[in-house]
């Protein structure tokens, strides 16, 4: 069998998988989990690869690891899907809409899910291709991607990558058409890191701040003022973003309060800075609080580095959007961060933007509750993401055989 009749083949498979695939994924858009508590959505991803005969392995609390194809692979080809949910509440009104108050899936994970179940279950199907030809198949469905430090590094420590040679994923893109492919060689996400600065000082009256450490005022100044002197203090090329999304202090409007905190993320483009930037982040907290006398303490917790694809898996997932019969363009870096990067720390892959936009609709963004996917999404993920495992190994095998 041509690797194009084995592509062509699993398409047509995806393709009479597609009702179910849909089911599952209405399923899980319907019973959201948060990070490190996706055990339902594991074990629904579970039920359905024991009953194809996938031999897998869950983690101690959620996640699983699977495995198909040849036992002892001449190249082992990697695919991620991450579970959980965010702390949003939906407001799509949905049939399937969320049936947990405050969560739902408003990043496309579910989509993510249900996509690689599919192309799983047809590189089961095909099963026997992949042993004659020496090639592994390894399903990761990760935890905790929305939280830092993200699942990526507990999947890491279960030895996810162990004798892998390739990794591929994909990610919603609400911003383009389903049935295109958006691709980018090198960074295509940035850094990013939790900011978290904790104020105590001696509260008192507001007629009175005089007497006090005005500590709900320094806040406001931490809030303003730290990312000024970061845009003074590196390189602009860096391409940073300080946004705080939490802003506590006080219970009433005459009492300066005793205690305040203040959280957000920090975001760069550049890894160099990323790695650096810790103490410059210290000492501008001292500087900026010290003329009212309260106790600044900062948490600075890094996330994730950028994902930076790697050129040659660009072009396998262009040749699987090309055989799948999919659009692929060109994409920019952006400002999100993404826990896949961990995984291309390790080894070669890359991470595609999938298309979830119905042509002529609405566009939507991420992260928001009124986020709707259209449904041919899953079938062109699983499509794309059971591609890339044929393309890569066709890749690898025109490098030569120290390639696999």
């Amino acid at each position: 069998m041509s690797d194009n009749h084995l592509l062509a083949d699993l398409c047509t498979s995806i393709d009479a998988l597609a009702p179910e695939l849909l089911a599952l994924q209405h399923d899980l858009h319907a019973h959201p989990e948060l990070s490190r508590g996706e055990t339902r959505t594991t074990a629904k991803v579970a039920e359905r690869l024991a009953a194809a005969g996938i031999a897998m392995r869950t983690l101690p609390v959620s996640g699983l690891i699977a495995d198909l194809g040849a036992e002892q692979p001449a190249y082992r080809v990697a695919l991620r899907a991450d579970l959980d949910a965010l702390p949003v509440g939906e407001r799509t009104g949905l049939p399937w809409a969320s049936t947990t108050a405050g969560i739902c899936h408003a990043c496309g994970h579910d989509v993510h899910v249900a996509g690689m179940v599919g192309a799983g279950l047809a590189l089961k199907l095909h099963e026997e291709v992949l042993r004659e030809r020496g090639i592994g198949v390894r399903l990761l469905f990760q935890p905790a991607e929305e939280v830092i430090p993200g699942g990526a590094v507990d999947l890491l420590a279960e030895g996810a990558l162990d004798d892998v040679d390739a990794i591929f994923a994909v990610h919603c893109d609400p911003s383009l058409d389903v049935g295109t492919v958006g691709l980018r060689d090198g960074a295509i996400t940035a850094a990013a890191d939790r900011i978290t600065v904790h104020l105590a000082g001696r509260g008192g009256h507001t007629s009175r701040p005089h007497l006090t450490e005005d500590l709900t005022f320094a806040l406001a100044k931490v809030v303003t003022e730290l990312p000024a002197v970061l845009s003074r203090r590196l390189d602009p090329r860096t391409a940073f973003a300080l946004v705080w999304g939490e802003v506590h202090a006080g219970m009433a409007a005459n009492v300066i309060p005793s205690s305040g905190t203040i959280a957000g993320t920090l975001r760069m483009l550049d890894a160099t800075a990323w790695t650096t930037i810790g103490p410059l982040l210290a000492e501008a907290v001292e500087h900026i609080v010290a003329p009212y006398a309260v106790t600044a303490v900062l948490e600075h917790v890094q996330g994730v580095p950028p994902v930076v694809n790697d050129a040659e898996a660009i072009e396998v997932f262009r040749a699987a959007a090309d055989g799948a019969g999919l659009t692929s363009v060109g994409t920019q870096q952006s400002l999100g961060g993404e826990d896949f990067a961990w995984y291309l720390r390790k080894v070669p892959g890359a991470m595609a933007r999938l298309g979830t936009r119905t042509p002529g609709g609405h566009t939507y963004d991420l992260h928001q509750g009124d986020l709707v996917v259209d449904d041919d999404s899953v079938v062109q993920g699983a499509r794309l993401l059971a591609g890339a495992v044929v393309a890569g190994v066709v890749k690898a095998a025109a490098k030569g055989p120290e390639h696999g």
